[in-house]
């Protein structure tokens, strides 16, 4: 199952016969492979033991992560502040030979637009560099817009110098959470995810991926949700979206007082304000039921679209509230935000960003904090009182 569900995915990629792939438990765990695979590649084909990689400031913290995790030296690169898309001649000026993998996002999780893979793409051809396209968060709807009317620039297999891609389909592929997968165009990438033992007094020990047990329930629950939707449901999908998507972009750009940045591509709109602290339009249409998600460098917030907003009425709805809280909003522009919305506009003005790590790993401690329990009050044998 886990094997059909690489090659139809590969499939709706133009992927080739040589292309290949596994699955993972997320996009962070494809990024993490394809990070891996590179850096051992780069290593064995090109004596490489400093990487680094090159990558769009907007790229998915999943990076960031492969980079500490793999000890690799991620460096970012700004946007065109027009297009809110990478910035073509700041990337190549980025590259070193310690660099082994360019990365462009379809699209990028904080504006919704799109990276030119062409351009990028040419770049990994003429520095003999591999290519990695992430769409973990719209991969399953930009494959499928051209059949919904809304083509896009080459992104996928078709454009020569794509090297991976990785897809979730536990988003807009409607699959069970935990599952995503990793395409290669060349099974000589691959290779390099695998990790393999053979001295081991256990046997003979090889992994596809990072986890050794992998839950086989959710494979099969993506195989037949990819069966159960097939291309037509997939397409319906996306044109629901996407259309509901342009609608509320364009009733955003309509409103005094907020702006969209960039032009997104799929089904995330990203909007600021030069009048207002926008976290106080994002705090008060959270309040009111709405989930977004908040934004740094310049301030935003941004709106997802899913099947759920594609509901007669819901897209209305939602720009109802905007416009009427803008309105309360303009009645004293200068107000600073309150409450933990705060907190968002505290943490982008440090200048000191070891703080702002400082106060998250705090933060991340507290979710696992549980208060003491009472060991002289009998527990009925349960663990919390051992």
């Amino acid at each position: 199952m886990e094997a059909e569900v690489v090659r139809m995915t590969s499939n709706l990629f133009h992927g080739g016969p040589e292309t290949c792939g596994t699955m993972t438990t997320g996009g962070t765990e494809s990024l993490i492979m394809a990070c891996k695979a590179y850096r051992d590649y780069a290593r064995e084909e090109k004596g490489i033991t400093k990487p680094n990689i090159v990558m769009p400031v907007t790229a998915h913290s999943g990076f960031d992560k492969a980079a500490q995790y793999l000890k690799l030296h991620a460096k970012t690169v700004p946007l065109d502040r027009a297009t809110m898309a990478v910035d073509i001649q700041k990337m190549e000026a980025a590259i070193t030979k310690n660099t082994i993998m360019l990365v462009g996002s379809a699209p990028n999780y904080p504006y919704g637009t799109l990276d030119d893979i062409e351009a990028i793409a040419k770049l990994g051809l003429k520095y003999n560099i591999p290519v990695h396209v992430d769409a973990c968060l719209g991969g399953f709807v930009i494959i499928f817009m051209k059949r919904a009317g809304y083509p896009l620039p080459p992104f996928d297999f078709r454009v020569k110098g794509v090297t991976s891609i990785s897809a979730d389909t536990h988003k807009y592929g409607f699959a069970p959470k935990g599952s995503s997968v990793i395409l290669y165009s060349d099974k000589k990438y691959r290779h390099h995810q695998f990790t393999v033992t053979t001295d081991w007094p256990g046997g003979v020990y090889g992994s596809p991926s990072v986890n050794g047990s992998r839950a086989g329930g959710v494979i099969a629950a993506t195989w037949a949700t990819l069966v159960r939707f097939g291309l037509d449901g997939y397409t319906e999908a996306t044109k629901r979206i996407v259309d509901t998507a342009k609608y509320i972009e364009r009733g955003l750009r309509t409103m005094e007082g907020i702006y969209v940045l960039g032009q997104p591509a799929t089904s995330v709109i990203a909007f600021g304000s030069h009048t207002f602290d926008i976290y106080r339009l994002s705090g008060a249409l959270s309040a009111l039921g709405w989930n977004l998600n908040n934004l740094q460098f310049p301030p935003a917030c941004h709106i997802c679209v899913t099947f759920m907003h594609t509901r007669e009425g819901v897209a209305d709805s939602f720009l109802m509230d905007v416009r009427q809280q803008i309105a309360e909003i303009l009645k004293d522009p200068g107000k600073p935000v309150e409450g933990k919305m705060a907190i968002y506009g505290v943490a982008q003005s440090l200048p000191d960003r070891s703080l702002v790590g400082d106060f998250t790993r705090l933060f991340l401690d507290a979710m696992y904090y549980t208060p003491p329990v009472d060991k002289k009050t009998p527990k009925n044998g349960s663990l919390e009182g051992k």
